[in-house]
């Protein structure tokens, strides 16, 4: 019987639905009875014709885009290249299917068992030279895909001659495509099991169209880095006994229409001035609607193309490393937006989300939750917190959103969720899924820092990892955890009217009960100032002299407050509306046209101070951990608003902090001290008048005198000035 060179029926119906499994075993060259058999699929090509050498032969028209002849030679088909006659033009090309597959059987390996530490490096896509010839690898997890095929700018988007080939039993489909280069658009044609077809972005795309345009983009970075001298001090102190300033900012508003490359040369120096030791990014990871802040993410591998390339966002942390500053970034792995293009039911059923419709379903904002027992999708996570850090030198990562994840009945009522195993309500596969992040990362990444925005009391959120608490369950491994008991306390607080402020004293002072049962933020971040909350000036009750001294009083006292701080773009320099990511923050009011300029600059020069005093001063940070660094002096003169403490770092040094939240001038307000202390001088005081205070204050030392006052044998009398925070050191 005549051998066929044209492939059979059931391998052609495949092919043209888009449901072979292994493409590369009928398509290519393939040893046969009289030969080589070299079968291609193009579909709209006139004629094919196969060069090797001096061999030239035109391939049989098999119809619909097959082409296949049967040469006779002899030995292992030949590397050969492909000419394609189509109705206007002719290519000559490298056939795809005469390639070993671009992933070897470790990388397979440790993707099945889900602990493929750097799995950007073999899924998506890749440029790269392979067996001699230049060209881009792709792949794609898809374990419930009958079929996978490539649709691209290189194929015009007909997906028909480029099916995809399912490597074993590690759902990966995978393809190498030659003369694919940097900038072609693609995605992948996923043939779900229905036999229902669904175009979808790369989950690992390192680059993406800039939306509302949804498409991956082969991407390869060619960034030089110069902040070796950054990363090499990073490791030196634990992130809890160093200086940490945070400015959170929103990069797509602080200076709207600034590109990456702009705002490096515009962010570093502000921040520097201002002396914040951090900036924290809102999500940078790409993200369809904009009103979203980034926090609905379908890009977990890739900057938004917003504001430029992955290179372009390289070069921004770059620039902020080279001024001193550290960057932080919001990442988001609770949960991502249902959009047919991304990960939702991403090959016909649930994948990276949990396959119980009540798991998956987030309650709160119409999103999916991740499906953190499986172990792909884990994987899939623990890789993309570690890549920000190893890719783009990301210093840490505030992980958003943690409550959602640890409690199976978050925001669900009875009947809306299932009991874990224990009968109790952790999410114990979150719970996994944090602990393995966290370990990885601080393994991985020497100097950088987790920081959990968890709003419950979860036990041990910033406890290691192997240490057991009380639940039974290890530490989640969190460097830094937001403090939202002190932020929502103490902003209740300032919002009432002084009059009213006795009844309500222990809302500044209830902190302290628990300010050393994690490593904590203190947080004034963009959560507090958006929906109807005001900006943090807006919240102070008064006319707008008292608001801003109330606002400046309350900034001193946070940077004096065990914990390290954080502050929104904009409530520097007392923003009176609300933040607007359409406009961002009101910069207009620091124009020296504008007649309140000198209110808001004074604000913003009280921040420069703070700083300044704060990065000078190691009993303001090098404790905050340890209970031994804190004293209250008097946290029970309610009738008087008068909080007063000392800081003390690991020598002993002090720094005492006094709050008056009251709008009265106190004469002779006498104070307990240590009595070793010679005297005392004012090193900030809130109600300066280059601040726009009234200007009372302590300009000479202030001396003990042997009366003792709370608890201790001597005591100074100071003049504490009204709406004012004052800070005084050893003279």
């Amino acid at each position: 019987m005549e051998f066929q060179s044209a492939p059979d029926a059931a391998d052609r119906a495949r092919l043209l639905e888009g449901t072979h499994h292994d493409p590369h075993s009928v398509l290519g060259a393939h040893p046969a009875p009289g030969g080589v058999v070299f079968r291609v699929l193009r579909p709209y090509a006139r004629s094919v014709e196969v060069v090797s050498g001096e061999l030239r032969a035109r391939l049989h028209d098999d119809g619909d885009g097959f082409f296949s002849a049967l040469l006779p030679l002899t030995g292992a088909p030949p590397d050969y290249r492909l000419l394609v006659t189509y109705e206007d033009t002719m290519v000559e090309t490298e056939d795809s299917y005469r390639f070993r597959p671009t992933l070897g059987e470790l990388d397979l390996h440790l993707i099945g068992e889900g602990r493929h530490e750097q799995l950007w490096t073999v899924l998506g896509a890749h440029p790269r030279t392979h067996q001699g010839v230049s060209g881009t690898s792709f792949a794609v997890w898809a374990p419930n895909a009958r079929g996978v095929r490539l649709a691209g700018t290189f194929n015009y988007w007909d997906s028909t001659g480029c099916p995809m080939r399912s490597l074993g039993s590690s759902g990966v489909w995978e393809l190498f495509v030659p003369g694919v280069g940097e900038g072609a658009l693609y995605k992948f044609d996923i043939t779900r099991p229905d036999g229902s077809h669904t175009l979808r972005a790369d989950p690992m795309a390192r680059r993406t169209e800039v939306p509302p345009a949804t498409s991956s983009v082969v991407d390869a970075s060619r960034y030089e880095w110069g902040d070796a001298e950054w990363l090499a001090g990073r490791a030196g102190i634990p992130v809890h006994e160093a200086p940490f300033s945070v400015y959170e900012l929103h990069l797509a508003s602080w200076r709207p229409g600034l590109t990456y490359r702009q705002l490096a040369e515009q962010l570093p120096a502000y921040v520097k001035d201002l002396g914040f030791t951090h900036v924290e990014l809102m999500p940078v990871a790409e993200h369809p609607f904009g009103g979203s802040w980034g926090y609905q993410v379908t890009g977990f591998y890739a900057p938004t193309a917003r504001l430029g390339t992955p290179d372009d966002f390289r070069y921004l942390v770059d620039a902020l490393h080279r001024a001193g500053i550290g960057v932080l970034m919001d990442w988001v792995p609770a949960h991502f937006p249902r959009d047919e293009w991304a990960l939702a039911e991403f090959d016909g059923r649930p994948l990276y989300e949990h396959a119980d419709p009540l798991r998956a379903a987030h309650p709160d904002w119409g999103t999916l939750e991740f499906d953190f027992g499986r172990r792909e999708v884990r994987n899939f996570l623990v890789a993309n917190a570690t890549y920000w850090c190893e890719e783009f030198h990301i210093d840490g990562l505030r992980v958003d959103a943690v409550a959602s994840m640890l409690y199976l009945d978050y925001s669900r009522e009875a009947g809306q969720w299932t009991p874990n195993e224990h009968g109790g309500r952790e999410n114990l596969d979150a719970v996994a899924f944090l602990q393995e992040m966290n370990a990885t990362v601080y393994r991985r990444n020497p100097g950088v820092v987790t920081i959990a925005e968890e709003s419950t009391a979860w036990d041990g959120v910033t406890r290691a990892t192997h240490h057991f608490g009380p639940s039974g369950l290890g530490g989640l491994g969190f460097g830094l955890k937001w403090n939202m008991g002190w932020m929502h306390d103490s902003l209740t607080y300032m919002s009432h009217e002084p009059v009213h402020r006795r009844y309500h004293h222990h809302e500044m002072t209830f902190s302290m009960v628990y300010a050393y049962s994690e490593n904590y933020v203190l947080p004034i971040s963009h959560d507090e100032v958006v929906h109807g909350k005001r900006s943090l000036v807006s919240k102070m009750p008064g006319d707008w002299w008292r608001q801003r001294a109330g606002l400046r009083a309350y900034l001193a006292y946070m940077w004096a407050h065990p914990g390290k701080q954080l502050l929104f773009m904009g409530q520097e320099f007392a923003q009176g509306a609300e933040w607007s990511e359409a406009h961002g923050p009101d910069w207009w009011l620091l124009d020296p046209g504008y007649g309140a300029e000198a209110d808001h600059r004074g604000v913003r020069d009280l921040v420069r101070d703070l700083n300044a005093v704060y990065r000078a001063v190691p009993a303001l940070w090098q404790r905050d951990t340890d209970p031994a660094g804190f004293e209250w002096v008097v946290g029970d003169a309610a009738e008087d608003n008068v909080f007063a403490f000392l800081r003390r770092d690991a020598e002993g040094s002090l720094l005492l902090s006094v709050s008056n939240l009251s709008p009265v001038v106190r004469q002779d307000y006498r104070l307990g001290v240590p009595a070793d202390v010679p005297a005392w001088h004012e090193v900030l005081n809130t109600d300066a008048e280059r601040f726009g205070g009234s200007g009372v204050g302590h300009p000479d030392p202030v001396k003990p005198e042997p009366q003792g006052a709370h608890g201790r044998p001597a005591s100074i009398r100071l003049t504490l000035p009204p709406l004012a925070t004052v800070w005084l050191r050893p003279a």
